[in-house]
């Protein structure tokens, strides 16, 4: 009976790493973000709080992500703020993809991805 406690024993919760997202829910956060990115990369995750793919592609992104990175990283949930989300891909000149990962530097997005490209993205390579 030892091996079938041990198959349906409860796991221990696995301790959730916890990123430094600020919240970009509102339009004039872009120009902050703007100017901002003259001295520090930005980093914007655009999320879809109903879409599965989204969910899986930013868990695997937080799994990957370097806390101690030299970045400010925004989260957007695009559902609950759609302004913001048109907004951003106005003012960046980013077409509009979900999950989606732009990265702004000097003003200007320099990279951007979306989907499983997200976790291909080096953003060491961007600091």
């Amino acid at each position: 009976m030892g091996l079938f406690k041990n198959i349906f024993k409860p796991s221990e919760p696995k301790e959730e790493k916890q990123l430094p997202w600020i919240a970009l829910n509102s339009v004039e956060q872009l120009e902050d973000i703007e100017a901002k990115s003259k001295t520090k990369t930005q980093v914007v995750f655009k999320h879809s709080t109903r879409c599965g793919i989204s969910r899986m592609v930013m868990n695997r992104f937080i799994s990957a992500y370097d806390v101690d990175a030299n970045m400010n990283l925004y989260y957007l949930d695009l559902l609950s703020y759609r302004d913001v989300s048109n907004e951003v891909g106005y003012k960046f000149q980013v077409l509009h993809e979900s999950p989606q990962l732009l990265i702004i530097k000097k003003g200007v997005v320099v990279a951007h991805a979306s989907h499983n490209a997200i976790n291909g993205l080096d953003l060491g390579e961007f600091v």
